[in-house]
C-alpha cells in the first residue's frame, strides 16, 4: 500500500508541481486547497479553505480517520502587495501570517501524533529566500521567515521520535505570481534574470525535486535545514 503524503496548496504553481512529483515518486498524494487542481491526475483533492481554522480541522480529522499520514509538505501560501512598511496593512498582515504559518502549525500539530506512533515522519516546509529580508515584503518575508524557524524548532523537538523536518527556500519561481510582477519580456523581467547566477528563474519542479528528496525514508540524517533552491541568489544580492 502507498503511503500518504499531504500536501497543502497543492493546485496550482510549485504545489502541483510538488503533488506530480510525489505521484512519480510512488506516493499517495492528498492535496488541500480552496482551487480545484489544474491537474486532476496529482493526488486526491479535498476541498478546503486553508484559511479557515474549523475547516480545516474537519479536513484533517477526516483524513486521519483512515489512519496516520507520515509525511507533510507544508506549502500553502498567499502574497498579497509589495509595498514598504508606509503602506502595510494590517489586515492583510495578520491573513499572510495566518495562511502561511498557522497553517503550517495546524497541520504538523495534528499529523505528528501518528508520526509518533510510526517512529517515524518527514515535515518539509515551503519558506521563501525572502526571509532573509527583501525591500517591501515586511508580512510576506516574516512569513517565511516563521516558517523555517518553526522548521527548525521541529527537529530539535521530533528528532528522536524518528521524524525530521526541514524547510526548502525557493529563489524566483516561474509562477503566477512571478509572472504577474515581471512580465515576460519586460524591463522587470530582463533586471531579474541578470540576478540569477545560473541564468533562468527556477520551476516547479526544481523544488519538487528538493521536495522528493527531504521527504524520502533515506534523508533521515538530514533535520533542521533550510534548503536555498535559488539558482544561487541567496549567495549574491537581493533585490
Amino acid at each position: 500500500m502507498a503511503e500518504r503524503v499531504l500536501v497543502t496548496g497543492g493546485s496550482r504553481n510549485i504545489g502541483r508541481g510538488i503533488c506530480e512529483r510525489l505521484v512519480e515518486d510512488g506516493y499517495e498524494v492528498v492535496q488541500f486547497d480552496v482551487l480545484a487542481p489544474e491537474n486532476p491526475d496529482a493526488g486526491r483533492f479535498v476541498e478546503v479553505d486553508l484559511g479557515d481554522e474549523a475547516a480545516t480541522a474537519a479536513a484533517l480529522d477526516a483524513l486521519l480517520a483512515d489512519g496516520p499520514v507520515t509525511r507533510l509538505v507544508n506549502n500553502v501560501g498567499i502574497f498579497v502587495n509589495a509595498v514598504t512598511i508606509d503602506d502595510v496593512d494590517l489586515d492583510d498582515f495578520d491573513r499572510i501570517m495566518r495562511l502561511n504559518a498557522r497553517v503550517a502549525v495546524q497541520c504538523t500539530k495534528a499529523l505528528v501524533p501518528g508520526m509518533r506512533a510510526e517512529h517515524f515522519g518527514r515535515i518539509v516546509s515551503i519558506a521563501s529566500r525572502a526571509a532573509q529580508g527583501m525591500a517591501k515584503l515586511t508580512a510576506y518575508g516574516a512569513s517565511k521567515a516563521a516558517v523555517a524557524t518553526m522548521a527548525r524548532t521541529w527537529a530539535l523537538e521530533l528528532g528522536n521520535d524518528g521524524i525530521t523536518s526541514n524547510s526548502i527556500a525557493p529563489g524566483p519561481i516561474d509562477t503566477d505570481m512571478l509572472r504577474a510582477a515581471n512580465p515576460p519580456g519586460s524591463p522587470q523581467e530582463q533586471q531579474l534574470m541578470a540576478t540569477i547566477p545560473v541564468g533562468r528563474a527556477g520551476q516547479p519542479a526544481d523544488i519538487a525535486h528538493a521536495a522528493s528528496f527531504l521527504l524520502d525514508e533515506r534523508s533521515s540524517f538530514i533535520t533542521g535545514q533550510a534548503l536555498f533552491v535559488c539558482g544561487g541568489m541567496s549567495i549574491g544580492r537581493l533585490l
